[in-house]
């Protein structure tokens, strides 16, 4: 999750310049890169953040008023079957990243998984958007009968189905990549 939030920023600083395409396509595959290391290979994935690169692409050669009417008309046609496809493949890798991530449990650690399973799914939601959240709540997501709300940065929390709120904070490892604690409001760790 922190790699693909990490691959938004660095798509948008890079989309004022056309001629940094390199630099997206390179940001594309470290992201491909970075999700094989930590959830494992998945060609659903890849084709993912192709289509996101590819729509990225588009989206800044549209911004050019040169672009004659006729290629303009073709390329939207392409980013609403591309949008299409990301949808479908988006439910497809959020099922993929949840099996995952629940087989590499050791122990059970539900309230853990289940804030790594939120945050991983709404990092896939913002991957393939085209619009950008707006309003004062922090985005959040089902996970079973849990909630999962992503405060930015590093901060989270779980609400379990009693209603019990518990703060979570993903701890990044050098060279490994991150991990999630998650406590009980006032617990000092």
């Amino acid at each position: 999750m922190v790699g693909l939030n990490g691959y938004q920023d660095e798509m948008e600083s890079l989309e004022g310049r056309t001629d940094r395409w390199p630099d997206r396509q390179r940001a594309g595959n470290s992201l491909k890169q970075t999700y094989l290391v930590a959830i494992g290979g998945s060609r659903e994935f890849n084709r993912m953040v192709d289509l996101d690169v590819r729509r990225r692409e588009f989206l800044i050669t549209l911004r050019d008023l040169s672009v004659k009417p006729d290629r303009a008309k073709e390329m939207n046609d392409e980013l609403v079957t591309m949008n299409k496809d990301v949808e479908a493949l988006k439910e497809i890798v959020k099922g993929q990243a949840a099996n995952a991530e629940l087989r590499a449990q050791q122990q059970p650690q539900q309230l853990e998984t289940v804030a790594a399973i939120g945050l991983v799914s709404m990092a896939i939601d913002s991957l393939s958007s085209m619009t950008v959240p707006t309003g004062a709540n922090p985005p959040s997501t089902r996970v079973g009968p849990y909630v999962v709300k992503d405060f930015g940065g590093l901060l989270s929390t779980v609400t379990t189905p009693e209603g019990q709120t518990y703060r979570c904070a993903t701890l990044l490892i050098a060279e490994t990549g991150a991990s999630i604690k998650c406590e009980p409001p006032g617990n000092k760790s």
